[in-house]
């Protein structure tokens, strides 16, 4: 039955796709084909469009906000968030796709971001991990990096030493940081983040703090971040794109941690704090499934 509605639906899926093609860049446009459709038909739509334009529409998604680099009003958090929840395939197809349009390595542009900024050095160096991506992980690295950061942190007086942070997570893949925070939390009974509170906090450990929150524990990140609905200076564009992004991977967890931590459904606090209207609408309906195609990850 599923196969016969999605076969008599193509066309209509092919001239969605083409008004995605054709208007890109307006995240209004991508989002409603989302929003408005069932969990199959979301997937479908992803898979005609790919077929159709040979991209991703995800992928896409992540390579607007890279593109932000251009523009003064850089949104480095979700810069960070690309770096630290795609896979390097992803990541390397965006690098090119950004090479392509701007003739400029994305690091390097990273790196010269003018002025300077507390992401900057972290995001630089995470640009870089994907480059020494590697499949396997190793425990024996991750017990020795868990080491030289204690070592270099709360186990030595005085800031953590930015240097030896900085190496690490150039070199190390984003699975082997993964692992070791983990051993770090197993050998020293807390997690990393902790111990940077501890110490003297500067622009540079708010960031590193940041960042890996959002790479060991994502769904308290962006529950964290959907709870600025409350607040006046909510970034809609900012909602809406994490919703998308992560709709496909732990948007349902998102939502539990939201419920457990500010005792609230999503979907209320969305119509408590939201003016209604279409913008509403749309998250409401993001917020009220999630989108998953079966034996798929991003």
């Amino acid at each position: 039955m599923t196969t016969r509605i999605l076969a008599s639906s193509s066309h209509s899926f092919e001239n969605e796709c083409k008004e995605i093609h054709d208007s890109w860049g307006r995240l209004n446009s991508l989002i409603p084909a989302f929003a408005s459709r069932t969990q199959i038909e979301c997937w479908q739509i992803r898979e005609t469009y790919k077929g159709m334009y040979g991209e991703d529409l995800i992928t896409l998604l992540q390579k607007k906000s890279m593109e932000a680099i251009q523009q003064d009003d850089t949104n480095y958090k979700a810069l960070v968030e690309i770096f630290v929840g795609r896979k390097s395939s992803h990541i390397a197809l965006i690098n090119q796709a950004y090479q392509s349009k701007y003739k400029r390595q994305l690091d390097q542009d990273i790196i010269n971001i003018e002025p300077p900024h507390r992401y900057q050095k972290i995001l630089g160096a995470l640009a870089t991990s994907h480059k020494a991506h590697k499949a396997d992980v190793s425990q024996h690295i991750a017990k020795c990096d868990a080491r030289r950061f204690y070592e270099t942190g709360e186990g030595s007086p005085g800031a953590i030493d930015e240097g030896v942070v900085l190496e690490i997570f150039t070199k190390r893949s984003i699975a082997q940081l993964k692992l070791t925070f983990s051993f770090y939390k197993h050998i020293y009974g807390h997690d990393y983040t902790k111990s940077i509170t501890k110490g003297n906090s500067g622009d540079f450990e708010d960031a590193l703090k940041m960042v890996i929150t959002c790479l060991c524990n994502p769904p308290n990140y962006y529950a964290k971040m959907f709870a600025s609905i409350k607040g006046k200076t909510a970034d809609r564009g900012t909602l809406a794109r994490v919703m998308v992004s992560r709709a496909e991977i732990d948007l349902a967890e998102i939502q539990r941690v939201f419920k457990v931590k500010y005792g609230i459904e999503l979907t209320e606090a969305i119509r408590e704090s939201i003016p209604s209207g279409d913008y509403r609408d749309i998250l409401l309906t993001l917020a009220s499934k999630t989108i998953t195609a079966p034996s798929r990850t991003c």
